[in-house]
């Protein structure tokens, strides 16, 4: 029972569960891609190039020639236009990543600018180490008589 408490606990921390989630939402982002990729960006660059369907372009390692449907289905090819298909995938999804790493790292920086660093009200007693206000000559806590430099 004790390593099935072990499980939860570990299952249930808070990086595990985002791991998760990304997962999740990476391969629905995925699919978002592939399709956007299939669908709305191949059909105009095959159009443009003589009507070719990228999914379809093959170098065939045998003779094809006389071949029928069937066996041209199943003879031993490289499917380089299923490459190029996933090749762009992959250049798409990296650009929305940058995209939006960019658009993160601008809004981390605005939060930055509108939290300007506030001026220190208090300071260290060296003797005692509790706090007293920054213009103090002396510490409030031992009595002790501060540096006249840290008081400028």
């Amino acid at each position: 029972m004790k390593i099935i408490k072990e499980f939860k606990e570990f299952a249930m921390k808070g990086n595990v569960i985002d791991l998760a989630v990304g997962v999740i939402i990476g391969g629905a982002f995925g699919k978002i891609v592939t399709s956007l990729v299939n669908d709305i960006i191949m059909p105009p660059i095959g159009s443009i190039l003589g009507k070719v369907d990228f999914k379809d372009l093959k170098l065939y390692l045998v003779d094809t020639s006389i071949m029928d449907d069937k066996q041209l289905a199943a003879a031993p090819a490289i499917a380089y236009g299923q490459f190029i298909n996933v090749m762009l995938d992959f250049v798409i999804v990296a650009f929305c990543i940058f995209l939006l790493v960019k658009v993160i790292n601008i809004l981390r920086r605005n939060e930055k600018k509108e939290t300007a660093p506030v001026e220190a009200t208090e300071k260290d007693c060296p003797y005692c180490l509790s706090k007293v206000p920054i213009k103090a000559s002396r510490c409030k806590h031992c009595t002790s008589q501060l540096e006249a430099a840290a008081h400028g």
